[in-house]
């Protein structure tokens, strides 16, 4: 979508060039250095813990008859996969040797059963945020949402319920035929093998030790993918079933977390760090619910975009330490939100008033 109103604009270059706050900015830099540190102990406890209760309860909506239980087993299951699945967004930042073993063991207990391999996410995420990308046509994760038309958060939100089936599709059945058809794998790789938000985006091919990754883990979810399918003719239709609704439901959870994650209102115009601040969002305490629907530091996600290489766990505590420090005036007060609802209706308002 292009902005055609001269004043809309004029007003939405105005946004993408605020100055630089060099408080703020300089503050942030002391704070990097400070926790910059990842406590393998944290990641694993937390990330085994969220896969141990995620499969656990998974198990018990597939086994249990119990109706009510069932229900509530899958809840729990979602909420812990959800989690443990958010690790993904770490393994994108965290400095190489820092965690020994992990994205293996991420990708063994979450990725491939999931069918969201940190090859997909690798090597995207960044391109976020990179600082003349972030909000431009070339950055994988980002659309003008609030700019466009009424329709478009709905369907948003649909592609994300329907993304069991769509990652079946690309690993169980475009996998192995890409390998049979060159065309076919130039285009999966390009198309389809990047979870991000942008239909424009093209990926380029792996090279080197990345590509030996990308192979593995993507033989692994093929194998997955087959297996979910052949699992119908082995154990009937029900365990497929929860499995899938609760993945449905996983990845429903996390496209309305992006859909807060940021304002939404650039149209590809590089900004300034600060202006990418300001278009990203922090939901921090005393809200409870945000470590629910935004867990793993990602309800700190615009201060994530000023530190991007700190840990999860040190998040909060870099938040308070810049909330004391900063000015009242400060810009980095003005990152920060209640909630996810009143987000939504902000960038539903914005659709219908400027993208109707």
């Amino acid at each position: 979508m292009t902005v055609h109103d001269p004043i809309l604009a004029a007003a939405q270059r105005a946004r993408a060039a605020i100055p630089d706050d060099t408080a703020m900015l300089r503050a942030a830099a002391e704070l990097a250095r400070d926790y910059a540190l990842a406590n393998p102990r944290i990641y694993w406890t937390d990330l085994l813990a969220s896969a141990l209760v995620g499969w656990s309860a998974l198990a018990g909506a597939i086994l249990v008859d119990n109706v009510a239980i069932a229900l509530t087993c899958g809840l729990v299951s979602m909420l812990a996969l959800y989690r443990a699945a958010s690790f993904i967004h770490e393994l994108t930042h965290v400095r190489k040797g820092a965690l020994p073993g992990f994205r293996l063991g991420w990708n063994l207990l979450v990725g491939l059963p999931l069918m969201i391999p940190s090859f997909m996410y690798e090597g995207v995420h960044t391109q976020h945020h990179a600082r003349t990308r972030y909000g431009t046509a070339d950055d994988p994760e980002y659309l003008p949402l609030a700019l466009m038309k009424p329709w478009s958060l709905p369907l948003f939100i649909l592609v994300a319920a329907l993304a069991p089936i769509g990652l079946i599709l690309r690993f169980g059945l475009l996998t192995p035929l890409s390998l049979l058809v060159p065309a076919l794998r130039r285009k999966v790789v390009a198309e389809f093998s990047a979870l991000s938000i942008n239909p424009a985006y093209r990926r380029r091919a792996p090279e080197g030790d990345f590509a030996r990754q990308w192979a593995a883990q993507e033989a692994g979810a093929c194998v997955v993918a087959l297996a979910l399918v052949g699992s119908v003719f082995a154990f009937g239709w029900k365990p497929l079933l929860v499995y899938m609704a609760v993945h449905s439901a996983m990845t429903v959870i996390n496209q309305l977390r992006t859909l807060v994650a940021h304002l939404w209102e650039n149209e590809g115009e590089a900004m300034t760090v600060t202006a990418q601040y300001l278009d990203s969002v922090n939901v921090p305490p005393p809200g409870t619910l945000p470590a629910l629907w935004a867990p793993v530091g990602l309800r700190y996600h615009a201060l994530h975009h000023l530190l991007p290489s700190v840990p999860y766990h040190a998040l909060g505590k870099a938040h308070a330490r810049l909330m004391d420090t900063l000015d009242m005036d400060s810009p980095y007060r003005k990152g920060n939100y209640a909630g996810m609802m009143p987000l939504v209706g902000k960038i539903a308002r914005s659709t219908m008033t400027r993208g109707a």
